[in-house]
């Protein structure tokens, strides 16, 4: 199951759809049956789709309510209070049927917010362009040795290594902010010090999270299609879990 945006409330629905669709071809790619489901669905239907989920994808979008994790609006901007709600649902259903969970920008904060972390709620110089026309910002990713996002990177090299990803984000995770739980498989540097810019479980399911943003292949190293390969394994069920 991909989580999404509502596309009838955003300023560009068409492109709203075109940003999910690049999430849902991704897990395709490696033999998933995508179903995309928003807040602006029927209960009906996203009932149906959360019995039906072997695997949740937390895709990229607007930032989380701050009130989530108690802090006052510091900078988040177009909150969407119904995702949220969708989102958390999901993420507790995955977690009673211990379902693989990837989160990918707003779905890493998500994993860490769902989870009892916090955020820092603005970060100058990782905001490029999320879609269509424009320089995409990039900035070196230090993957750390021995984590799960390190042998999915590098299956010859756990020792990790620095890879240049893209950058659409404009909030983060501290050490500070991370949920007790999570460990940090990946780091980046910024005006506002050390982000953790990859988080995972130390063990047990696959729950994994990154802020950049995989599905765009255009603008990500090719190793991080593995990352949705995996993805899509551990999702076929309990045997093939990594």
């Amino acid at each position: 199951m991909v989580t999404a945006a509502d596309p009838a409330r955003q300023a560009d629905p068409e492109l709203a759809r075109r940003k999910v669709e690049r999430y849902a071809s991704a897990v395709a790619r490696h033999g998933a049956e995508p179903i995309v489901v928003h807040a602006g669905l029927d209960s009906r239907e996203r009932d149906d789709a959360l019995g039906r989920m072997d695997g949740l994808l937390l895709s990229g979008g607007t930032d989380l309510d701050p009130a989530r994790y108690g802090r006052p609006n510091l900078g988040s901007r177009d909150i969407d209070a119904a995702r949220d709600r969708l989102e958390e649902t999901a993420w507790g259903a995955a977690a009673e049927r211990a379902l693989p969970v990837l989160g990918v920008c707003r779905g890493f904060q998500a994993i860490n917010v769902f989870s009892g972390g916090t955020l820092l709620q603005d970060v100058d110089g990782h905001d490029g362009p999320s879609s269509g026309p424009g320089r995409v910002t990039t900035h070196p990713l230090r993957v750390e040795p021995g984590t799960r996002l390190a042998r999915i990177l590098f299956p010859t090299n756990v020792r990790g290594g620095v890879v240049e990803v893209n950058s659409s984000h404009h909030q983060g995770i501290t050490p500070a902010d991370l949920a007790p739980g999570l460990v940090p498989n990946a780091r980046a540097t910024s005006p506002a010090g050390e982000l953790i810019e990859g988080l995972e479980t130390r063990e047990g399911r696959f729950v994994l999270g990154i802020q950049s943003h995989p599905e765009r292949a255009e603008s990500t190293p090719r190793a991080f299609e593995r990352l949705f390969a995996f993805f899509v394994d551990a999702a076929r069920g309990p045997a093939t879990r990594r």
